[in-house]
């Protein structure tokens, strides 16, 4: 072992690709043994744990000597990332404006209003000619703070009083604070240590919260406050105990029940509250079982269940409210089509469903059965049901967006069918979605399976091999990347890039199905789907072999991760945000969040066949004496999700042990979270410097 100080040395070298000299930190020296763990006769050493130590200072000496290294070799890239951050943050509508929601006899709507970072929450009560109130204007709350961030903002049922959870260190743990709106005076109640999930009962006075456990960060506790009383006094509601369970509130489309959800991978339960009497006992609803998977809502006296009880891909069935087990069907399960979400309304029912990859969004007539799908035109897109609150309307909030056409907010007759654009976001400049051309290929997995990929370019970007390509995947949660519009990406496809989106195994794209495959001692199959559909790319000739790179962020991090250990020569450049790279290690400690909660999506690794399955693709354990791509590395210092240690010791074990001359940046944000840098321009700075690194990577200026 090397005995130098711990602290970071500074070396010159010279680096090939990136202009003038700059200091490369040597790997950090363990300050003590290091760690040696030991599971199933197999032995793991760790010479880089200490890094774990947050508040010790050779350990921020280490993040900062990597952050100044970093800025080093990115000096001369000044110029462009300034010309970058001036075109993306450039293409913002200074000044905007989100489409009004009504509500209870208001409208309610958020701003953005020119030169500041925050929104301001304002409403209008349903007259005319009413004045704008102005109920929250996060600028001034920000004001001071490298990092803020409201979530959860929502307003009593009689409209008199605002409440929002506020968090000014990204580490997602929030004060709740709350407003007179009729006043306009601060409460003096505030609510420490809670969560944004906020949810109010039907008498203008009580606010049920969620708590996280101090040390898992795992949501655990629901409580009850009411307005005027002391906090300490609050009554505890709900707790938890099962630590692979985590709580959530939601409230039912009637309003008349407040719900507790309490939900692992692979089962829920749920509670309920009278809303108009908050004072009483939760009562459990639909109790947990195992494989059992349930959303609950309410309306015209009966309970509406998504459920996959004998349902792969999900159904919605509904029961009397005096007996929830009386169930009948109301959207029937299908193989080949995953049932996501239904909106209710007292006359329509409109359904969320993923279909040949697709969301679609129809609409059922209750009187009638007949259900129409609303079709705006283009063969990829996103299509979502938006913020529908009065069960009475006639009108279906809903939002659309693809990778050629901004993020909509459409009303949608239901009556009629009749479809009106309330808004489409603004890309400044001379944006001509005709420019660009989006496709949809089906790329074939080495064991057979068809891979959705979603790509966009400019019309003349040549498919001859010549392109630089960016291919982005995820793959893990069942969550699907959907192909969306970013007014951002346009600094890469102008300067000729293609960027595609690898809808791989582990989201949801074809289905439960598509989920199941790639998670658990599957999981390689995510991995293995994004390499060859980053070797598709290629031999079809949308990338050059030279200039193609990947991006991923959290499980999309430990994809990237896992990707460059498994085939180093795919990818010329790499950039890995906030990345889950420390995969053994972390799910077996259950004092970091998450852990205990994700045994049902990673596995068990004190169960032996889960642990040697992980430890085959875990990135930081499979490091290796080889080449790599150039790699960006990007974590907040404060980041709950993915400690900042796990790309922090990656980043370390990869300066000692490959082989080649590319550049290896890890950037730390000092001040923010798992979402990186707040701010509706600020986090842009980040952005640039990330297509910069791209940019240079691939040759283009």
């Amino acid at each position: 072992m090397r005995t130098l100080s711990p602290v970071v040395l500074l070396l010159t070298i010279q680096l090939a690709g990136c202009g003038p000299a700059a200091h490369d930190p040597a790997p950090p020296v363990a300050k003590i043994e290091p760690v040696v763990f030991e599971e199933f006769g197999h032995t793991r050493t760790d010479d880089y744990y200490w890094l774990r130590e947050r508040e010790d200072p050779e350990v921020t000496a280490y993040l900062e000597a990597e952050n100044a290294y970093a800025d080093a070799v990115t000096a001369p890239w000044a110029d462009l990332r300034e010309t970058l951050y001036q075109e993306i943050v450039g293409r913002i509508q200074p000044d905007d404006d989100s489409v009004p929601v009504r509500e209870g006899g208001w409208w309610y709507s958020r701003r953005y209003e020119e030169g500041r970072e925050y929104p301001v929450y304002v409403r209008r009560a349903d007259v005319p000619d009413a004045p704008e109130q102005v109920m929250l204007d996060v600028n001034l709350l920000a004001a001071g703070h490298g990092f803020f961030q409201v979530s959860g903002a929502d307003v009593s049922s009689d409209g008199h009083v605002l409440a929002w959870a506020e968090d000014a260190v990204g580490r997602r743990i929030y004060t709740v604070r709350f407003k007179d709106l009729r006043t306009g005076e601060m409460l003096p109640d505030v609510l420490e240590d809670a969560t944004p999930n906020l949810v109010w009962a039907e008498d203008g006075r009580t606010l049920f919260y969620t708590r996280k456990d101090p040390q898992t960060l795992r949501s655990y506790q629901v409580w009850r406050h009411v307005l005027g009383t002391d906090p300490a006094a609050d009554a505890l509601v709900f707790q938890e105990n099962d630590e692979t369970f985590n709580v959530g509130l939601d409230k039912t489309m009637s309003r008349r029940w407040v719900l507790i959800e309490s939900d692992q991978t692979l089962s829920t339960e749920t509670l309920v509250i009278d809303a108009q009497h908050p004072e009483g006992e939760p009562r459990v609803l639909l109790p947990r079982e195992r494989d059992h998977e349930h959303a609950v809502d309410h309306l015209d006296g009966h309970w509406y269940i998504r459920t996959n009880k004998d349902a792969r891909n999900f159904r919605l069935v509904r029961a009397p409210e005096a007996d929830p087990s009386a169930w009948e069907d109301v959207v029937p399960h299908r193989d080949d089509v995953l049932f996501m979400r239904a909106v209710l309304f007292h006359d329509w029912i409109a359904v969320l469903e993923r279909r040949d990859g697709l969301r679609r969004l129809r609409v059922i007539d209750r009187a009638t059965g007949v259900s129409r799908e609303i079709d705006l035109g283009e063969t990829a897109y996103a299509i979502w049901t938006a913020d529908n609150r009065e069960p009475d309307s006639h009108l279906l909030r809903l939002g659309y967006e693809s990778m050629t056409t901004p993020e909509s907010t459409y009303d949608y007759d239901m009556r009629t069918g009749e479809t009106t654009l309330l808004k489409r976001d603004v890309v400044v400049g001379d944006f001509d979605p005709a420019r660009y051309v989006t496709e949809r290929l089906m790329i074939p997995a080495r064991d057979g399976a068809l891979v959705p990929v979603s790509l966009v370019r400019r019309t003349d970007t040549p498919v001859d091999g010549t392109a630089p390509l960016l291919l982005y995947g995820y793959g893990s949660y069942g969550a699907s990347m959907e192909p969306s519009f970013s007014s951002a990406r346009l600094s890469l496809l102008d300067r000729g890039f293609t960027y595609a989106i690898a809808h791989i195994r582990g989201g949801e794209e074809m289905g439960r199905r598509w989920y199941d495959d790639g998670k658990l001692l599957k999981k390689m199959n995510t991995f293995t789907d994004f390499i060859d559909c980053g070797r598709a790319l290629v031999a079809q000739g949308y990338a050059a072999p030279a200039r193609l790179s990947c991006l991923g962020g959290s499980a999309g991090g430990l994809l990237v991760g896992a990707v460059v250990n498994m085939a180093p020569d795919l990818f010329h450049a790499a950039v890995a945000q906030v990345p889950f790279v420390d995969v053994v290690t972390t799910m077996l400690d259950e004092t970091i969040p998450l852990t205990t909660f994700e045994y049902d999506e990673w596995g068990n690794p004190n169960e032996r066949e889960s642990y040697e399955y992980m430890l085959g693709y875990s990135p930081y354990d499979n490091v290796t004496a080889q080449e790599y791509p150039h790699l960006l590395i990007m974590t907040g210092l404060h980041d709950s999700q993915v400690q900042y240690w796990e790309p922090a010791k990656w980043t370390a074990k990869l300066r000692a042990l490959k082989t080649d001359d590319h550049l290896l940046l890890f950037q730390t944000n000092m001040e923010a979270g798992h979402g990186g840098a707040s701010g509706r321009f600020r986090r842009h700075q980040e952005t640039a410097l990330m297509y910069a690194f791209l940019l240079k990577m691939a040759g283009v200026e």
